[in-house]
């Protein structure tokens, strides 16, 4: 499937529109078709004014319903799948602050039980020192004082034991130089010691062997309800469970080509005195 980028702004009224237009060609009120799919009115009214976003079975509920024609199913579900994407670019980003990004992701990680991080060109926040993430941010224009703290702060929740993470780093993510190098030999340093965190499982892909699946972007996937997808200009966010598969499948195979616990700090001991020397 592809679209423009303008098109995920549009979708979900458009969806909201074309599901309010096919229970009035079905001639039923909003109390009969929400009886119909076991939902409260009230929740109907919300889907068809754009106010709730409808998952993927409630969308199937709703087509059932109203006996929609197979051609019209084939609508409704590819701008169910555009309305469930989300577009978000660096510039808006920087505009309403980066600081606020960190918010929002502290409030999703506090919701999320289940962490995959695949990190394909460098390293995330969550597993960076002060002087990284000071580093990673040092071209942007905008002061970024306070998206360091924020960086800093949610790092505690790697310490909360209810919470699994998986973390998957590319040789590449792991050794671009993007600060000095004894910089560059702390950072790795830290990522061997929390591989001893007992909810913490970091694997590393070392450059090399037979690899046939190659990932084209770094991305996220919280429990098995959201992904997000990071390239240079913006982040896509993902809540259809057909992409979301599509990412586990993916994470799976990377998990298979890395390298965990003592092989892990080993290959990271080495590189962290390759920067020493």
């Amino acid at each position: 499937m592809t679209f423009e980028p303008e098109q995920l702004g549009q979708s979900k009224h458009e969806l909201a529109a074309l599901l309010k237009d096919l229970r009035k060609r079905a001639g039923l009120s909003g109390d009969r078709l929400a009886k119909r799919c076991s939902m409260s009115q009230s929740k109907i009214s919300r889907i068809e004014n754009g106010k709730v976003r409808p998952s993927l079975l409630d969308i199937e509920s709703i087509l059932r319903a109203v006996e929609a024609p197979s051609g019209i199913v084939a609508e409704v579900t590819t701008l169910a799948r555009i309305a469930n994407t989300e577009w978000q670019d660096i510039r808006s980003l920087r505009k309403r602050g980066l600081d606020k990004k960190q918010q929002e992701l502290a409030a999703l990680e506090a919701s999320t039980t289940e962490f995959r991080f695949f990190l394909l060109s460098m390293i995330t926040g969550l597993l960076s020192t002060p002087e990284y993430i000071r580093g990673s941010l040092a071209h942007s224009p905008v002061d970024t004082s306070k998206t360091v703290a924020r960086k800093l702060e949610r790092q505690q929740i790697l310490y909360d034991t209810t919470k699994r993470f998986t973390f998957i780093l590319t040789e590449q993510a792991v050794r671009w130089p993007l600060v000095a190098p004894s910089v560059m030999a702390v950072q790795i340093d830290r990522l061997a010691s929390l591989t001893y965190l007992p909810n913490v499982r970091l694997g590393v892909i070392p450059i090399g062997g037979h690899m046939p699946m190659a990932p084209m972007d770094t991305f996220t996937i919280y429990d098995e309800t959201l992904a997000t997808v990071e390239n240079t200009t913006g982040i896509v966010i993902h809540r259809d469970s057909r992409d979301i598969a599509a990412h586990l499948e993916l994470f799976c195979t990377l998990e298979s080509y890395a390298l965990y616990e003592e092989e892990a700090r080993e290959r990271l001991a080495k590189w962290a005195s390759q920067y020493r020397s």
